[in-house]
């Protein structure tokens, strides 16, 4: 009993941790089925247990298609209009508040990925208004964050074939 008393008060990943933190990318799409579950039932309760020795990257935009409109983007997602909002939302909400991951995981696990936005941002980052979310969305910023979400997911080696899509360490 005593044995066991003592590894749980000892924090054995942080003290015997060597290397940097495994990162893990996911490359999804806000409103697919299957990169829902993913998130929700596999990577989000795998980060809660192992966040010492990961790290998560999030991409949403999947097999989005970005094309140039002047200064500008339009982006076709696969699930429609919704889908490209889901997408702006969630890539908007990362580059806003430390409490990402936990907004998305809220909103991936609801009924309504959209609707849910300002109940979960209520709940993680009360700080963080859904008029300031869509400022971004339907901004410079919001453009520019889904650009780079583009280019990193064009970027990929190999290519993602499907989503969702998992690196390890790149």
């Amino acid at each position: 009993m005593q044995v066991l008393k003592q590894c749980l008060e000892s924090d054995f990943l942080r003290t015997r941790q060597t290397e940097d933190p495994v990162q893990v990318g996911l490359y999804y799409e806000s409103l697919c089925p299957g990169c829902r579950l993913f998130l929700t039932e596999m990577l989000f309760p795998t980060y809660l247990l192992l966040n010492k020795i990961m790290s998560v990257t999030l991409v949403p935009y999947g097999n989005a298609l970005e094309k140039p409109d002047g200064q500008k983007y339009i982006y076709e997602c696969q699930h429609g209009k919704q889908e490209c909002l889901g997408n702006m939302m969630e890539t908007c909400i990362m580059n806003m508040t430390e409490m990402a991951f936990p907004i998305i995981f809220c909103m991936e696990s609801s009924v309504d990925v959209i609707g849910s936005a300002e109940s979960c941002l209520k709940i993680y980052a009360p700080e963080l208004s859904m008029d300031k979310v869509m400022s971004c969305v339907n901004g410079d910023m919001g453009m520019q964050l889904m650009h780079q979400n583009a280019l990193k997911t064009k970027a990929l080696n190999p290519p993602h074939q499907y989503v969702p899509w998992v690196t390890i360490n790149g």
